[in-house]
C-alpha cells in the first residue's frame, strides 16, 4: 500500500498542470519574489537559496495535496491582515493590545490561544464523532483540526514580523525556543495526520493522534501561563545562523511522524483488544482494518525516520561551523543518536524479519517515551550546549 501511494504521488506530479495548480505556483513565485525583493539585503546566499527552495517545495505540495492550498491562502491572508493592521498603527508592537483584530484574533499570542482551543475541540469532536459513528461531526472534527492547524501558522508568521517590531536585533524565525518548537510540532503533527486522514478516507484514528496534540497544548499552557515562556527574547549568537531554519523544522517532522505512529499503534492495540472480545463490535467496525493501522505506523516511522536523519546530519553541519566540531557527545546529540538507532531498527526488524502488528505498536509507543525525553526530558534533567530551551 505504501508503494502504491508514493506512485500515486508521482502520478499526480507528472500530470499537466491545471488552471489551479497554475495560479497557486504563480502565487508562491510572487510570495517568494516580493520576500526576495522585500529582505533579499538582509539575507545570505543560503537564505535565498532556503528561500527558493520553499518556494519549489510548496508547488510540488499544492500539486501532490490540493488542500494545502486553502490552507496557505487562508493562512496568507490573515498574517497579511496582521502585518497590514500593524503598519495601520505605526508599526508599534502595542498595537497587538489596541486594534480589535489583533488583540482578540490574529496576534501571535491570540493567534496561539485560539489553536489551543481548537486542537482540544478536535480531540472531542474526533472521539465523539467515532463513537457516535456520525460523519457529519467527523466532517466537523476535521474543519476544526485545519482551524487550528491555521491559527498555529498564522501566529508564527505574526511572531515572526512582531520580534522585528520589538527589537530588530531580536528578529529570529520562530523555531529557537521550547515554546516556540512546542507550537511547531502540534501545528506539523496535525498538518501530517491530516495528510493521512485524507490519503486513507477515515478520521476514525483523529481522536487518539489528537490525544497527544493535546497533551503538547497543555504543556504548552502551562509553560506560558506559569512561567511567561510566551515573551520573545533575543537569540543566543549560536542560533543565529541560516540552520535553524531546515534543521528545526526537518526534526519536527520527525518527532510529528513518531508520534503519529504511536498513537496510531494506540490505536491498532486498542482495537485489537476490543476485536479479541468481540469481533462484531461497533468500536471494531468504526475503526480502519489492523492491516490498514500497521501499514500507517510503517509510513509515518518511515516518513519521520527519514527526515529526524535529514536533520541530524544537518545539525553535525550546523555544529561543525558554529563550535568547530561535527559531534560533542552533548545530551541532546546523544538521545538524538539513541532515538535514531530505536527507529533504525524498528524500520530493520520490520523489513527484514516481517514483523507486524502487536510489537511493533508496543514499540512505536516505547519510541514515543525515547522521543519525548529527547525532545523534552534532556532540556528538564540535562544541561549542555542545546540547553536553549529550559524549563
Amino acid at each position: 500500500m505504501s508503494t502504491m501511494n508514493s506512485s500515486m504521488e508521482m502520478d499526480q506530479l507528472k500530470k499537466p498542470f491545471s488552471i489551479s495548480d497554475m495560479i497557486w505556483a504563480v502565487l508562491v513565485i510572487a510570495g517568494a519574489a516580493y520576500a526576495w525583493q522585500s529582505f533579499g539585503q538582509l539575507m545570505d546566499v543560503y537564505e535565498v537559496g532556503i528561500l527558493a527552495g520553499t518556494a519549489v517545495g510548496l508547488i510540488a505540495l499544492g500539486k501532490i495535496w490540493p488542500s494545502i492550498k486553502t490552507l496557505s491562502y487562508a493562512v496568507a491572508a490573515l498574517s497579511l491582515l496582521a502585518l497590514w493592521t500593524y503598519s495601520h498603527h505605526g508599526n508599534q508592537i502595542s498595537a497587538n493590545e489596541q486594534a480589535f483584530f489583533l488583540k482578540f484574533l490574529i496576534s501571535s499570542q491570540s493567534a496561539f490561544m485560539w489553536m489551543s482551543a481548537l486542537f482540544v475541540l478536535a480531540t472531542v469532536a474526533y472521539f465523539l464523532a467515532l463513537f457516535s459513528k456520525s460523519n457529519y461531526v467527523g466532517k466537523v472534527a476535521s474543519a476544526i483540526a485545519w482551524s487550528g492547524v491555521a491559527f498555529g501558522l498564522v501566529g508564527m508568521m505574526v511572531r515572526w514580523r512582531e520580534s522585528y517590531l520589538i527589537n530588530p536585533d531580536y528578529g529570529h524565525i520562530p523555531v529557537s525556543s521550547l515554546y516556540e518548537v512546542f507550537i511547531l510540532f502540534a501545528v506539523l503533527t496535525t498538518l501530517i495526520y491530516l495528510y493521512y486522514e485524507q490519503k486513507m478516507r477515515t478520521r476514525s484514528m483523529g481522536g487518539f493522534v489528537m490525544l497527544i496534540v493535546s497533551a503538547s497544548i497543555a504543556f504548552l499552557l502551562w509553560y506560558t501561563f506559569n512561567r511567561e515562556a510566551h515573551v520573545i527574547q533575543p537569540l543566543v549568537p549560536a542560533l543565529k545562523s541560516y540552520w535553524m531554519k531546515i534543521h528545526v523544522p526537518a526534526n519536527f517532522v520527525g518527532y510529528g511522524a513518531f508520534s503519529i505512529a504511536a498513537m496510531v499503534g494506540l490505536a491498532y492495540l486498542v482495537t485489537e483488544k476490543f476485536q479479541t472480545k468481540n469481533p462484531d463490535s461497533q468500536f471494531v467496525k468504526s475503526m480502519p482494518s489492523l492491516e490498514s493501522m500497521d501499514d500507517l505506523m510503517y509510513k509515518t516511522v518511515a516518513l519521520g525516520f527519514a527526515f529526524f536523519t535529514i536533520a541530524t546530519v544537518l545539525g553535525a553541519m550546523w555544529a561543525a561551523e558554529a563550535w568547530g566540531g561535527y559531534w560533542s557527545w552533548d545530551p541532546k546529540e546523544t538521545w538524538a543518536l539513541i532515538v535514531w538507532l530505536n527507529y533504525a531498527a524498528w524500520l530493520h526488524i520490520r523489513m527484514s524479519k516481517g514483523w507486524r502488528g502487536r510489537p511493533m505498536a508496543l514499540w512505536a509507543l516505547v519510541g514515543l517515551l525515547v522521543t519525548t525525553f529527547a525532545f523534552l526530558g534532556v532540556n528538564m534533567f540535562l544541561s549542555g550546549l542545546h540547553s536553549y530551551g529550559e524549563l
